[in-house]
């Protein structure tokens, strides 16, 4: 399972999203500016307050590092 910690105004977020959508990988959208039970999990997760956070299987990566997810997803 793939869970995106997001904001609406965030770039990287986007590109994280499309990279996503470009391998047809289902991913759940947390908005962490509006929701802040999603914000709480987030930081427990990564310990920081930076975007995106992605959680993939429990791997987590900050940031949009096209190979962790490419890694992460078992992705050549």
């Amino acid at each position: 399972m793939v869970k995106i910690y997001s904001t609406s105004t965030c770039p990287y977020c986007e590109m994280a999203k499309e990279y996503f959508k470009s391998h047809n990988i289902s991913y759940e959208n947390f908005d962490v500016s509006s929701d802040e039970k999603a914000q709480a999990e987030m930081l427990k997760k990564s310990h920081q307050m930076g975007v995106p956070v992605i959680d993939i299987d429990d791997t987590i990566i900050v940031g949009f590092n096209r190979a962790e997810i490419d890694k992460a997803l078992n992705l050549k």
